[in-house]
């Protein structure tokens, strides 16, 4: 353990140790089942089951595909549960950040564990079905299709995959509304309306959100963030979240998921293609190369997570300076974010290394830094050094 290590840092290098094991825990399965052989016996009894309940041969193929797909799944599931358990579950308890009981914590897990596997299930079955189309370029089709795939997620989640989660309710404060829906006229971001994001329920963690894209845009304020923050605070927070909408992040950033993906399934052609014959396929659609074909593509994703972070962290520094442009109030801006800082266990000054591997956000000391140089150029220095008389301290 690091000398002088704070609460907040603590709490983050556990929490990064459990996602690590977690991937290299599912990474060796993967490797296990090709390296033994166990990935051509499960799709054996893939191709029985699928024999068993169909006779035509494409459906044969669909169900064939369906049924490894569900078996490989339970399979990662059950080698990364102690890790995901430890890492949302115990730490966060142990941390005083959640208020979930085990038995509410198990129910959200398996609705999670039920909307990836039917997503992995949809993009198994039209990546294997590429593949049968068009052996040579079935990547790039299937990258498109993920792609659109990802952008329609963006638009149904607020009103679709939320709610399974949490409770919403219209924000009863109208003055405050009505404060927030003039902000979000003035920067041109038309929203559907502000709700309150029962948060509390599970979390002690404040937050706030614009979410949806078109008609599902709306904002939401936990219940936590209402209860012990200012409107002014309140106020900056939104005024961060809209710059997200207004310079169209989220689009690009949907874009940009869908080209790694592209180069991500790019690369597990190129893994099929040149070692499909060496682990024993029989041809690249065979579904028994599915684990080397999310082990090459995983490695691609990984390769590309810095980068994808170091843009992540510009347009956040971009989204505080919109703030700050928005409401010119340096105070509120300072306070709101020591106070989330305090409150989520922010950790303040991650090492260069973390921050590439695992920050898309800046760290919090950096977005304070960045908020005294704007008031030291277009607003009023002294406001910042009334609001936070010490600016680089610790917040853990």
């Amino acid at each position: 353990m690091p000398v002088n290590e704070d609460k907040a840092s603590r709490f983050h290098r556990r929490k990064r140790w459990a996602q690590v094991g977690a991937a290299a825990a599912g990474a060796s399965l993967l490797v296990a089942w090709m390296a033994s052989g166990a990935s051509a016996l499960v799709r054996d009894l893939a191709r029985a089951l699928a024999h068993a309940f169909v006779t035509s041969e494409p459906n044969v193929a669909i169900v064939e595909v369906a049924a490894y797909v569900i078996i490989l799944s339970l399979s990662l599931s059950l080698v990364e549960l102690p890790f995901e358990f430890y890492r949302s579950f115990l730490l966060e308890r142990r941390y005083g950040l959640t208020t979930e009981t085990l038995r509410t914590w198990l129910a959200d897990h398996a609705k999670a564990l039920l909307i990836g596997a039917v997503v992995g299930l949809v993009a198994a079955e039209v990546a294997y079905a590429a593949l049968r189309w068009s052996p040579g370029w079935w990547w790039l089709v299937t990258g498109l299709a993920f792609a659109a795939g990802l952008a329609a997620l963006a638009v149904v989640a607020p009103v679709l995959l939320l709610p399974l989660f949490y409770r919403f309710v219209p924000l009863d404060r109208q003055g405050l509304a009505d404060r927030l829906l003039r902000l979000t006229r003035r920067t041109g971001v038309p929203v559907v309306g502000v709700y309150e994001w029962r948060l509390g329920e599970k979390s002690r963690r404040a937050n706030a959100a614009l979410v949806g894209i078109g008609p599902t845009r709306r904002i939401l304020l936990s219940d936590t963030l209402l209860s012990g923050y200012s409107e002014d605070e309140v106020e900056v927070i939104l005024a961060h979240e809209l710059s997200h909408h207004v310079h169209h992040d989220l689009r690009r950033m949907v874009m940009l998921d869908g080209l790694v993906m592209i180069a991500a399934l790019g690369v597990g052609h190129v893994a099929l293609v040149t070692l499909g014959t060496r682990v024993g396929l029989a041809a690249p659609h065979d579904v028994a190369g599915l684990p080397l074909l999310v082990l090459a593509g995983g490695l691609a994703g990984l390769a590309a997570t810095p980068l994808l972070n170091a843009l992540s962290r510009r347009d956040e520094r971009r989204a505080d300076r919109c703030a700050l442009d928005l409401t010119r109030n340096v105070p509120a801006f300072v306070s709101a974010m020591r106070r989330l800082g305090a409150q989520n266990l922010a950790e303040e000054q991650p090492s260069r290394m973390v921050e590439w591997w695992f920050y898309g956000h800046p760290p919090l000391a950096q977005r304070l830094d960045a908020a005294r140089e704007w008031a030291q150029r277009d607003g009023d220095a002294s406001s910042l050094s009334l609001a936070d008389p010490g600016a680089s301290g610790s917040s853990g």
